[in-house]
Parts: C-alpha cells; structure tokens; sequence
C-alpha cells in the first residue's frame, strides 16, 4: 500500500514529534510565580499590625536561621511566604532580618512571646506560624489539637 521509505519517514516523524510533546509536557520547567502579598500586611515590623493565621507546632532543632533550637524553647518558625518575602531577605536565610525578631501570639485569652528562628516550609498561609512544642503547650495546651486559629503582632 504504502512505501517502505514512506512508512519509515512517517515513522520518524510521528516518533519525533511525541518525543518532543513528551518532552515539553514532563521535563520542562514550569514557571512558579511568588504572590508577593502577605495576607493582611501593612507594614511586615509594625507591631500595630495584627494578623491571624493558623498556629501549629513542630520538633524543632537547626533552623533556616542557623539557629539550633531545642523543644523547650520560646521559637517559632515564620510561614516561607512571609521568611522568603521579607524586607531585605537575601538567597542566605541565615542572614534574613526576619531571623531573631520578636513576636506576640494570641490564643484563648492568652497571649505567649517567641522569637523567630525558623522557616515553615510546610505552612500554607502568610500568616501561620509554627511553634515550638512547649510554646504551643503554654500557648494552646494539648498538642493534640494540632492546629487552632492564632493572632500575632511583631512586638
């Protein structure tokens, strides 16, 4: 019906062209854009600024700030959002200005300081915070509520 070189040329080039669908569709990169807005932001070192995001706590030990923290201390880890975005974060978050500033948390009546020491990689919002075992049991109590709805300021 058809010719052996024709076959083989289409052959070819339908081969070629899935390689190349294959290709674009698997092994190219994809374009990941920042929000640069964090959710309810004014001013990122303004303690007039309050925010509210989730609260949760995690095992704590070297954090992107190059700190070494242990569960027992008053840390926290900021949200990537909010680490990465920064004013005047560069590609060493070890010299992020974020790393060793103060913030307040507020859960049920009660209020806790910590010291930002770490990033949240795992965080989905700018304004979750994750806390240090002890910080979330002085703060919220049961760690096995895992999860509860925070305000904070930078004090």
């Amino acid at each position: 019906m058809y010719s052996k070189s024709f076959t083989s040329t289409f052959t070819l080039a339908l081969v070629s062209f899935l390689a190349m669908f294959v290709s674009v569709s698997y092994g190219a990169p994809i374009a990941i854009r920042r929000s640069t807005a964090i959710a309810g932001r004014q001013d990122t070192t303004s303690s007039g600024t309050t925010y509210s995001g989730d609260g949760t706590w995690y095992e704590t030990g070297l954090g992107a700030c190059g700190i070494t923290n242990t569960d027992g201390d008053p840390i926290v880890a900021a949200a990537w959002q909010t680490f990465d975005q920064y004013p005047g974060a560069t590609a060493n978050p070890n010299d992020n200005p974020i790393c060793n500033k103060q913030v307040t948390l507020y859960y049920g009546g009660k209020s806790v300081t910590a010291t930002i020491t770490d990033r949240c990689a795992g965080c989905a919002g700018a304004a979750d915070l994750d806390m240090s075992p002890s910080l979330f049991d002085t703060l919220v109590g049961d760690p096995g509520i895992g999860r509860v709805s925070i305000t904070w300021h930078y004090s």
